[in-house]
This record gives structure tokens, C-alpha cells and sequence, in this order.
């Protein structure tokens, strides 16, 4: 990437879905870029990080009835984009589905994947980033803490 890069900063929130028993996790296949991914999505102005989360998973997987577990942390991810060096401040929550509840998808996030739900250890073996494993081990523990 070139020196002459624009530089582009947003907040983007996501989850670790469960399963009511915790033995599930819910992630995202995109067929079209060969990716496995946690679900989330930029944070809009005014609300907060929690309810972009719940709102982010909700547009992309469906699964609409969902509780708030325990924030997970965050982290900073740099990386080039077209013209951008893009800035993303993730933050994550663990999540418990707490109906199967589904609502429409917007057309965009049906076009471009699909929620799965996969084993713990299928999700780790699966997911693209190594970043998104980190927080899935980070979400683990907290189960086995307890937490969910």
C-alpha cells in the first residue's frame, strides 16, 4: 500500500453466538470470498457497541432473540482496502440464542452468506482469521467460567 493511502476509522461490534446449551456456535460462511466469519458490522452513530452487536448478528444470521452474555474485549485490526488504510476497532460479545426465532434478512447479507452452526472445534478448524479463533477461545472460556 502507498505512503498516499487515506486513512479510514470505524468501530465495528460483533458476537460469539451460542447455542442455549453452549455446545454450538453460529458463524458465517461467504462463499464468494472462500471466508468463515464471526458475524458484525460497523457500529452506527449513537449506539452503543452492545446494541450495533445485537443488531449486527441479527441483519446477518436471522437469529433475532438473542441475550448478551458478557463483553469479550476488543481489538484494533489494521489492514489496506481500495485506496484506504482501513482502522477497525472490533469489539466482541459472547451471546446465548435464547429462541430460534428468525427474522428476515436484509437482501445484501443473504447474497453474500449463509449462518451455520458448528461444534466449538469445528468452528476453531474452520474459521478463516486467526483473530476470530482468539475470540472464540476467549468466548470458550468464559462459558467454562460460567459465564453463559
Amino acid at each position: 500500500m502507498s505512503g498516499n493511502a487515506v486513512s479510514l476509522t470505524y468501530l465495528a461490534a460483533g458476537g460469539i453466538v451460542t447455542n442455549a446449551e453452549g455446545t454450538l456456535l453460529l458463524v458465517l460462511v461467504r462463499p464468494a470470498r472462500d471466508e468463515i466469519r464471526l458475524p458484525k458490522g460497523h457500529v452506527d452513530e449513537g449506539e452503543s457497541a452492545a446494541a450495533a452487536a445485537l443488531r449486527e448478528v441479527a441483519e446477518e444470521t436471522g437469529y433475532d432473540d438473542l441475550a448478551v452474555i458478557a463483553p469479550l474485549g476488543e481489538q484494533l485490526v489494521v489492514f489496506p482496502w481500495k485506496k484506504y488504510r482501513v482502522k477497525r476497532t472490533e469489539r466482541y460479545y459472547l451471546m446465548q440464542l435464547r429462541s430460534r426465532h428468525q427474522s428476515d434478512r436484509p437482501p445484501q447479507d443473504v447474497e453474500q452468506f449463509f449462518p451455520v452452526w458448528l461444534t466449538w472445534e469445528e468452528a476453531l478448524d474452520s474459521l478463516t482469521f486467526e483473530a476470530e479463533k482468539e475470540w472464540v477461545r476467549c468466548a470458550r472460556a468464559e462459558v467454562l467460567r460460567g459465564a453463559a
